[in-house]
């Protein structure tokens, strides 16, 4: 394949991606410019290996390759979060919390909005202190809205697992809503 049409069709497979890939790194890695960083290095990676996609899902594919991309540079930039990970995980597995978050009200008075405003604030700060492997699950499913197969495919996991990991995830983000709930009201 001549170099000017490999590159054309990586565009097009590719790049229409891009804002799902940076989504993934930035709750990844937590921070703007590492993302970016991380997102370059992710699309080189797969410009380089292109010859080897054999079609079927570009975002799936493409998100996977940023997955690796971001846990190799967490590995090496901040190789206690990989190991936290790992230990909320097993913690998690041993203890699983009942109950739900509340909702949010609703209506357009600006006191709402304000409070509205507020729970989309700390929700965005709570999913942020999950560990990475509870954080890329919760975006793939509720931010980007991955089936469970795209998922299980990007994280080279059975289904099944998803779903467990998935449900611990939120669990841990409701018990950590409640704590927060709780916190404001003694305030």
């Amino acid at each position: 394949m001549v170099e000017h049409e490999r590159l054309k069709r990586f565009n097009d497979i590719a790049v229409p991606h891009m804002d799902a890939a940076y989504n993934l790194a930035r709750w990844l890695t937590r921070n703007d410019h590492d993302a970016q960083d991380v997102v370059q290095e992710a699309y080189l990676r797969a410009f380089r290996f292109f010859d080897g996609y054999r079609g079927g899902d570009a975002r799936a594919w493409i998100l996977k390759i940023v997955r690796h991309t971001c846990f190799t540079w967490l590995a090496r930039n901040r190789p206690v979060e990989i190991v936290a990970a790992s230990e909320a995980e097993i913690d998690e597995e041993r203890t699983l919390a009942d109950g739900e978050a509340g909702g949010a009200a609703s209506g357009n008075d600006p006191e709402t909005l304000l409070l509205q405003r507020l729970d989309a604030e700390l929700l965005t700060e709570l999913i942020g202190k999950l560990p990475p492997l509870y954080r890329e699950i919760l975006v793939l499913r509720e931010i980007e809205e991955m089936s469970y197969r795209d998922i299980a495919e990007i994280l080279e996991l059975p289904i099944g697992t998803v779903m467990s990991r998935l449900a611990r995830a939120r669990q841990r983000l409701q018990r950590a809503w409640r704590h927060s709930a709780a916190a404001r009201h003694e305030q």
